[in-house]
């Protein structure tokens, strides 16, 4: 399917799950409820009017946040949770895991392993599948997945783990949803075995790798490794040793300790991060906590207003394309950017103490970055916003094809390195409110494309 196609299958399907709103709701509450999904307010009509019409407003990239609010707010059953989170996956870009990868996978596993604590493990089928399908029984089910799997799985084992993923559906269920079970059946809380964990994962990365992914080490969660299931080319990801940013001018630095990477801004006003960088890439709330310490701030309130302060300082006063993206990106997310990777503006790429004139043909071709985003896994996001200054001479009156030619190049050059980059045209963001709807549309999509979440 197309974005625009799933797009219209997730709003058809959120208009069909919030129908019964207005029946759940006094017309007074209704208004909260809409308000706690992320819709927007309608007062006149009927209950039912009212929410059809909330929903006819929200823009497409409001749709996801709804669907995510309405899993956590709202009771549903395992088919109606199952049908949100898939229209939810399916705007991101789930690896592509075949039917034989799936099946190889499953003949590689010791039922032994996965079951060694029971209960456990049927909660996490809970988590992904429907268990209790058998729809004519009014109380406990002999006929039910749920009571199959106990019996076939648990008591007797005469199920090997191909038959358990047949009756689950996995081998047919979408990337996305196989993804996620898969990581889950390595989870600590699951097998409580860090040793298990770490078999079960080599047994399974054998046949994953086949399509590009690996599950890898990723952090920990209550003491056991966490892994998750990541592209190849980010696997062996480095991670980064110093972040210069705020800053457009070239900043004055010296290696305190070449030996162990300490650098020291000499003049001028750069901020170096120089926190390990951990999994989870930086974060606001990461930055805020750096930023607090450096600047031996006591209350985080002010902390956060000074931060955001200095780093819009940071803009150039020509760009007023830069200075939206900044401003509409914290004013989307308002109080969950605590949470969503921070924005660092004016990141510096490069830095060579001579000259470009100096090193002649060996100069490297960018130097700085408008805005970079350190994500989970290693993935590295370059947002430029593109004047007229990056394709023309004379103030933008001449096309300058070399120019271009060297952005591209430029371009290339960081995407081996790792590096995604999306541009804006400066005329896309130069009127606050035109910047703010494109961007309220492109950032749930770019955190869905590389499943970033908040954490709660």
């Amino acid at each position: 399917m197309t974005k625009d196609q799933d797009q219209v299958a997730l709003r058809r399907l959120l208009s069909d799950v919030t129908a019964g709103l207005g029946d759940q709701h006094t017309h007074k509450t209704l208004t909260q409820a809409l308000a706690d999904l992320g819709m927007p307010p309608v007062e006149e009509g009927s209950k039912r009017e009212r929410v059809e019409r909330s929903l006819a407003q929200a823009t497409d990239g409001r749709l996801l946040q709804v669907a995510e609010r309405f899993l956590k707010t709202q009771r549903t059953d395992a088919p109606t949770r199952n049908l949100l989170q898939d229209a939810i996956w399916a705007t991101a870009s789930p690896p592509e895991i075949p039917l034989r990868t799936r099946r190889e996978l499953a003949r590689a596993l010791d039922p032994g392993d996965l079951v060694q604590h029971s209960t456990r493990f049927m909660a996490l089928l809970d988590r992904f599948w429907h268990l209790d399908d058998d729809l004519w029984s009014l109380g406990p089910s002999t006929r039910s997945l749920r009571a199959r799997i106990e019996r076939h799985f648990l008591r007797n084992t005469d199920w090997p783990v191909e038959e358990l993923f047949e009756q689950l559906g996995a081998f047919d269920a979408g990337d996305a949803r196989f993804a996620r079970f898969a990581e889950a059946l390595v989870a600590g809380d699951v097998l409580l075995d860090e040793t298990v964990q770490r078999r079960l994962t080599t047994a399974m990365n054998e046949h994953l790798r086949i399509t590009g992914f690996e599950l890898r080490q990723t952090g920990t969660l209550g003491g056991y490794p966490r892994f998750t299931l990541v592209p190849l080319q980010l696997a062996h990801a480095r991670a980064p040793k110093n972040v210069i940013f705020a800053t457009p001018a070239k900043p004055d630095i010296r290696f305190l300790s070449a030996v162990d990477n300490d650098i020291e801004v000499v003049n001028g006003d750069a901020l170096i991060y120089d926190r390990t960088v951990t999994d989870d890439g930086i974060r606001w709330r990461d930055l805020q906590s750096w930023w607090q310490d450096r600047e031996q701030i006591t209350d985080p309130g002010e902390a956060k207003k000074g931060l955001y302060a200095r780093l819009r300082a940071s803009l150039p006063d020509n760009s007023p394309g830069q200075r939206n993206l900044f401003e509409s990106y914290h004013r989307i997310l308002g109080s969950e950017v605590y949470d969503m990777p921070a924005l660092l503006p004016e990141v510096w790429l490069h830095w060579d103490p001579r000259t470009v004139r100096e090193r002649g043909p060996q100069a490297l071709l960018r130097f700085r970055m408008d805005f970079l985003l350190l994500l989970p896994h290693g993935q590295r996001i370059v947002l430029e916003v593109d004047g007229s200054q990056h394709y023309t001479r004379d103030r933008g009156r001449t096309p300058d094809t070399a120019k271009y030619a060297a952005m591209v190049a430029a371009d290339r050059d960081l995407r081996l390195s790792g590096y995604e980059v999306y541009r804006f045209g400066h005329d896309e963001l130069r009127d606050e409110t035109t910047a703010r709807t494109l961007l309220e549309a492109f950032l749930p999509r770019l955190f869905q494309h590389h499943e970033v979440t908040g954490r709660h």
